[in-house]
Protein backbone atom coordinates (compact mmCIF):
# COMPACT_ATOMS: atom_id res chain seq x y z
CA UNK A 1 0.00 0.00 0.00
CA UNK A 2 1.07 3.45 -0.32
CA UNK A 3 2.06 4.74 2.94
CA UNK A 4 -0.11 7.39 4.76
CA UNK A 5 2.68 9.54 5.95
CA UNK A 6 1.26 9.97 9.66
CA UNK A 7 2.21 6.93 10.60
CA UNK A 8 5.66 7.09 9.37
CA UNK A 9 6.82 7.63 12.96
CA UNK A 10 5.13 4.43 13.93
CA UNK A 11 5.14 1.76 11.48
CA UNK A 12 7.30 0.62 8.62
CA UNK A 13 4.17 -1.46 6.87
CA UNK A 14 0.62 -1.72 7.23
CA UNK A 15 -0.97 -4.76 7.25
CA UNK A 16 -2.54 -4.92 3.30
CA UNK A 17 -5.91 -6.35 4.97
CA UNK A 18 -6.62 -2.77 7.20
CA UNK A 19 -4.96 -0.40 4.65
CA UNK A 20 -8.13 0.99 3.34
CA UNK A 21 -8.72 2.14 7.14
CA UNK A 22 -4.86 3.46 7.29
CA UNK A 23 -5.16 5.24 4.09
CA UNK A 24 -8.18 7.86 4.75
CA UNK A 25 -6.66 8.60 8.12
CA UNK A 26 -5.92 12.19 9.37
CA UNK A 27 -4.82 11.38 12.67
CA UNK A 28 -3.75 8.16 13.79
CA UNK A 29 -6.16 7.73 16.62
CA UNK A 30 -9.08 7.91 13.86
CA UNK A 31 -8.20 4.44 12.67
CA UNK A 32 -9.83 2.68 15.98
CA UNK A 33 -13.85 4.24 15.31
CA UNK A 34 -13.88 2.49 11.80
CA UNK A 35 -12.42 -1.01 12.93
CA UNK A 36 -15.40 -2.80 14.34
CA UNK A 37 -17.71 -1.86 11.15
CA UNK A 38 -14.80 -2.45 8.54
CA UNK A 39 -13.95 -5.90 10.26
CA UNK A 40 -17.93 -6.48 10.10
CA UNK A 41 -17.87 -5.49 6.24
CA UNK A 42 -14.94 -7.44 4.77
CA UNK A 43 -14.22 -10.66 7.12
CA UNK A 44 -14.85 -14.28 5.96
CA UNK A 45 -15.71 -16.38 8.90
CA UNK A 46 -13.63 -19.39 8.67
CA UNK A 47 -11.59 -21.27 11.56
CA UNK A 48 -8.31 -23.36 10.59
CA UNK A 49 -6.71 -23.03 14.19
CA UNK A 50 -5.61 -25.94 16.01
CA UNK A 51 -8.17 -25.84 19.52
CA UNK A 52 -6.30 -27.49 22.86
CA UNK A 53 -9.64 -27.67 24.90
CA UNK A 54 -12.91 -26.06 25.46
CA UNK A 55 -12.49 -22.82 23.63
CA UNK A 56 -15.70 -20.18 23.40
CA UNK A 57 -16.07 -18.53 19.71
CA UNK A 58 -18.96 -16.06 19.01
CA UNK A 59 -19.90 -14.09 15.95
CA UNK A 60 -17.94 -13.51 12.99
CA UNK A 61 -14.54 -14.52 13.59
CA UNK A 62 -11.52 -15.25 10.96
CA UNK A 63 -8.76 -18.15 12.29
CA UNK A 64 -6.11 -18.47 9.59
CA UNK A 65 -4.02 -21.92 9.26
CA UNK A 66 -0.81 -22.55 12.28
CA UNK A 67 -2.59 -20.58 15.17
CA UNK A 68 -2.94 -22.79 18.50
CA UNK A 69 -6.02 -21.85 20.84
CA UNK A 70 -5.73 -23.62 24.52
CA UNK A 71 -8.29 -24.00 26.42
CA UNK A 72 -10.50 -21.62 28.34
CA UNK A 73 -10.15 -18.55 25.32
CA UNK A 74 -13.53 -16.40 24.51
CA UNK A 75 -13.31 -14.98 21.34
CA UNK A 76 -16.37 -12.41 20.13
CA UNK A 77 -16.34 -11.17 16.74
CA UNK A 78 -15.93 -9.77 14.59
CA UNK A 79 -12.22 -10.85 15.29
CA UNK A 80 -9.12 -11.66 12.35
CA UNK A 81 -6.64 -13.66 13.67
CA UNK A 82 -3.86 -14.43 11.19
CA UNK A 83 -1.33 -17.55 10.97
CA UNK A 84 1.14 -19.44 13.21
CA UNK A 85 -0.68 -16.90 16.24
CA UNK A 86 -0.33 -18.38 19.93
CA UNK A 87 -3.28 -17.55 22.05
CA UNK A 88 -2.80 -19.11 25.47
CA UNK A 89 -5.16 -20.29 28.31
CA UNK A 90 -8.06 -18.21 29.48
CA UNK A 91 -7.27 -15.29 27.17
CA UNK A 92 -10.26 -12.76 26.24
CA UNK A 93 -10.33 -11.39 22.40
CA UNK A 94 -13.52 -9.25 22.53
CA UNK A 95 -14.65 -7.95 19.55
CA UNK A 96 -13.48 -5.04 16.42
CA UNK A 97 -9.92 -7.03 17.28
CA UNK A 98 -7.57 -7.55 14.29
CA UNK A 99 -4.63 -9.99 15.33
CA UNK A 100 -2.00 -10.39 12.66
CA UNK A 101 0.36 -12.98 12.05
CA UNK A 102 3.00 -14.65 14.63
CA UNK A 103 1.21 -12.81 17.25
CA UNK A 104 1.17 -13.92 21.23
CA UNK A 105 -2.08 -13.08 22.67
CA UNK A 106 -0.95 -15.09 26.89
CA UNK A 107 -2.86 -16.48 29.56
CA UNK A 108 -5.45 -13.87 31.47
CA UNK A 109 -4.67 -11.17 28.94
CA UNK A 110 -7.75 -9.14 27.42
CA UNK A 111 -7.58 -7.41 24.30
CA UNK A 112 -10.28 -4.87 23.21
CA UNK A 113 -11.18 -3.49 20.20
CA UNK A 114 -7.51 -3.24 18.97
CA UNK A 115 -4.96 -4.11 16.09
CA UNK A 116 -1.71 -6.20 17.15
CA UNK A 117 0.54 -6.02 13.60
CA UNK A 118 2.95 -9.02 12.98
CA UNK A 119 4.61 -10.76 16.09
CA UNK A 120 3.16 -8.39 18.88
CA UNK A 121 3.19 -9.87 22.12
CA UNK A 122 0.57 -9.52 25.23
CA UNK A 123 1.81 -12.13 26.60
CA UNK A 124 1.20 -12.37 30.48
CA UNK A 125 -2.06 -10.76 32.21
CA UNK A 126 -2.03 -7.91 29.79
CA UNK A 127 -5.17 -5.44 29.07
CA UNK A 128 -5.30 -3.66 25.69
CA UNK A 129 -7.83 -1.60 24.80
CA UNK A 130 -8.58 0.13 21.55
CA UNK A 131 -5.14 0.40 20.77
CA UNK A 132 -2.61 -0.40 18.25
CA UNK A 133 0.34 -2.32 18.92
CA UNK A 134 3.13 -2.39 16.24
CA UNK A 135 5.43 -5.00 14.82
CA UNK A 136 7.33 -6.76 17.77
CA UNK A 137 6.21 -4.81 20.09
CA UNK A 138 6.00 -6.08 23.68
CA UNK A 139 4.12 -6.22 26.72
CA UNK A 140 5.55 -7.29 29.73
CA UNK A 141 4.00 -8.83 32.55
CA UNK A 142 0.61 -6.95 34.05
CA UNK A 143 1.59 -3.97 31.46
CA UNK A 144 -2.01 -1.98 30.73
CA UNK A 145 -2.45 0.07 28.21
CA UNK A 146 -5.32 2.45 29.45
CA UNK A 147 -8.35 3.69 27.31
CA UNK A 148 -11.07 5.60 29.37
CA UNK A 149 -10.26 8.81 31.80
CA UNK A 150 -12.24 8.69 35.29
CA UNK A 151 -13.52 11.56 34.23
CA UNK A 152 -15.39 9.97 30.96
CA UNK A 153 -14.58 13.33 28.86
CA UNK A 154 -13.08 13.03 25.60
CA UNK A 155 -9.66 11.89 25.54
CA UNK A 156 -6.83 15.04 24.36
CA UNK A 157 -3.27 14.28 23.33
CA UNK A 158 -0.68 17.36 23.05
CA UNK A 159 -4.33 19.71 23.62
CA UNK A 160 -5.82 18.05 20.46
CA UNK A 161 -9.17 16.61 21.05
CA UNK A 162 -9.54 13.28 19.66
CA UNK A 163 -13.17 13.40 19.87
CA UNK A 164 -12.86 9.78 21.33
CA UNK A 165 -13.97 8.97 25.06
CA UNK A 166 -12.17 5.60 24.62
CA UNK A 167 -8.93 5.46 23.15
CA UNK A 168 -5.63 3.30 24.34
CA UNK A 169 -2.32 3.55 23.41
CA UNK A 170 -0.56 3.24 19.81
CA UNK A 171 3.04 1.54 20.47
CA UNK A 172 4.90 2.30 17.18
CA UNK A 173 7.09 -1.18 16.14
CA UNK A 174 9.79 -2.42 18.00
CA UNK A 175 8.42 -0.62 21.26
CA UNK A 176 8.36 -2.54 24.43
CA UNK A 177 6.61 -1.97 28.16
CA UNK A 178 8.33 -3.16 31.34
CA UNK A 179 5.85 -5.39 33.77
CA UNK A 180 3.35 -4.06 35.44
CA UNK A 181 3.48 -0.67 33.62
CA UNK A 182 0.31 1.56 32.92
CA UNK A 183 0.08 3.67 29.86
CA UNK A 184 -3.03 6.30 30.65
CA UNK A 185 -5.07 6.88 27.74
CA UNK A 186 -4.23 8.73 24.62
CA UNK A 187 0.28 7.79 24.65
CA UNK A 188 1.38 7.24 21.34
CA UNK A 189 4.62 5.78 21.16
CA UNK A 190 7.02 6.02 18.28
CA UNK A 191 9.26 3.19 17.02
CA UNK A 192 11.49 2.01 19.42
CA UNK A 193 10.22 3.63 22.42
CA UNK A 194 11.00 1.55 25.60
CA UNK A 195 9.65 2.31 28.96
CA UNK A 196 9.11 0.58 32.77
CA UNK A 197 8.48 2.19 35.45
CA UNK A 198 5.40 4.82 36.81
CA UNK A 199 1.90 5.48 35.14
CA UNK A 200 2.76 7.80 32.17
CA UNK A 201 0.66 10.56 31.69
CA UNK A 202 -0.97 10.64 27.75
CA UNK A 203 0.71 12.19 25.15
CA UNK A 204 3.80 11.67 22.00
CA UNK A 205 6.54 9.89 22.95
CA UNK A 206 10.05 9.89 20.69
CA UNK A 207 12.67 7.33 21.26
CA UNK A 208 15.07 9.46 22.76
CA UNK A 209 12.37 11.71 24.93
CA UNK A 210 14.32 10.89 27.87
CA UNK A 211 11.48 7.74 29.02
CA UNK A 212 14.17 5.69 31.32
CA UNK A 213 11.73 4.17 33.58
CA UNK A 214 13.43 1.23 35.61
CA UNK A 215 15.16 -0.56 32.89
Amino acid sequence: MKHNKIFEPYFDQIPEFLSPLFEQARHPWQVLPLLKDFLKANLKTKNKALKTGDVYIDGDVFIDKGTVIEHGVMIKGPCYIGKNCRIRNSAYIRGGTFIDDDCVVGHASEIKHSILMKKAACPHFNYAGDSILGKNVNLGGGAILANLKLNKKNIKIGGVDTGLKKFGSLLGDDSQLGCNTVLNPGTLFEKNTIYSGKPLKSGFYKKDSGLKGFL
